[in-house]
């Protein structure tokens, strides 16, 4: 397996991306109201721009090995080649872990397409996270697709069986939480964590600029009650962690930066610093290349840089935007960016450790 230990340089030096989040396409197959990313649908990028697979292999060459390789979209199985996509980075920058998250709704599609991929992606951790925003009709609701919660159990059924088949798999589940759900976190907890084949379950609080904005009027309490439960349910070992070799740091990281979450929406600031634009990297569909998926202002598009990812994260306005993210111009509290700013930050890592003696 890849060893996420051959990114220990960037505790210390924050000069390379090793956490890039590729959003492969625009289409999806569920209307999800509280989607930043689909909100401007309507006018969204055809087909004909998305990057090929010849411009994505020239993407991948220009960046070095990865830590973390998160895809996103849109709904990323819709992707037709999202096996060969997969392949052109395993093979050009060793990803330590390649995260695939879905809304489920294509049972036999995403059990042959995740197959394909982890038969050849075998050093690469495998992990699929199915979307489980709400029970039966109230998840169909939530995503304003009726019929998904059925699809959604019966993905997780089929994939639950690549467990003992796939040392490299991991299958999780995560909740957006917003104002819709945040009264049935505790129905939906119990549930994933009497799921047996789920190794971990997060619980991502609502962000970005919604077409419907009522859904971020959330209850910091409700939240924080959440994410007790779920640390209670870690360290009480009823629920599961991942398989993979580090787990339970991940797991500790994914604790504390539950705490640092709920902390950074009582006081409104940034508690710790972000390396978006230095170890993270968003890339879209269309070539756009962003230092995270909430700021709008990007570094320019990738097409423009002769496909070369180091060419445009040294260019004159990612150098301008990385540094007011470094004076502290912003904060959120974007899960995937606060795991890499936990990580590589040795200032937390008296915390981190704390909570790892305690899984």
């Amino acid at each position: 397996m890849y060893s996420p230990l051959r990114h220990t340089s960037s505790i210390f030096w924050k000069r390379k991306p090793i956490q890039l989040t590729f959003f492969v396409t625009r289409k999806c197959n569920s209307r999800c109201p509280f989607c930043f990313y689909l909100k401007s649908n309507d006018n969204a990028a055809d087909k004909s721009e998305e990057l090929s697979l010849d411009e994505i292999h020239k993407i991948s060459l220009s960046m070095g090995n990865l830590l973390w390789l998160a895809f996103s979209g849109g709904e990323i199985y819709l992707r037709d080649d999202l096996v060969e996509i997969s392949k052109v980075f395993y093979k050009n920058n060793k990803p330590a872990i390649m995260l695939y998250p879905t809304n489920g709704l294509l049972p036999e599609l995403i059990k042959d397409r995740t197959e394909q991929i982890l038969k050849h992606c075998r050093k690469s951790v495998i992990t699929v996270k199915l979307s489980v925003d709400g029970l039966n009709g109230a998840h169909d609701k939530i995503r304003n697709t009726p019929g998904s919660f059925d699809q959604t159990m019966q993905t997780y059924h089929i994939l639950g069986e690549f467990l003992n088949k796939y040392p490299n798999f991991e299958l999780g589940i995560n909740t957006v939480f917003c104002s819709e759900n945040q009264d049935d976190m505790d129905e939906i907890i119990d549930f994933v964590s009497a799921l047996k084949n789920i190794k971990t379950h997060t619980i991502s609080m609502i962000r970005g600029n919604l077409a419907y904005e009522s859904y971020k009027k959330v209850d910091y309490k409700k939240y924080y009650h959440a994410i007790d439960r779920l640390e209670k349910n870690l360290k009480n070992k009823i629920s599961n962690i991942y398989r993979f070799k580090g787990a339970r740091i991940k797991a500790a990281q994914d604790i504390l930066q539950r705490r640092l979450i709920y902390q950074t929406m009582i006081e409104q600031k940034r508690l710790i610093p972000c390396y978006a634009g230095r170890l993270n990297l968003v890339l879209t569909e269309n070539g756009d290349v962003y230092p995270c998926e909430i700021l709008t202002e990007a570094f320019g598009n990738v097409r423009n840089f002769g496909y070369d990812m180091r060419k445009i994260t040294q260019s004159e306005k990612a150098k301008k935007i990385t540094k007011a993210i470094s004076n502290y111009n912003c904060y959120c509290t974007h899960e995937c960016y606060s795991m890499t700013n936990i990580l590589f930050n040795p200032q937390v890592y008296s915390r981190l450790f704390r909570e790892y003696l305690q899984l």
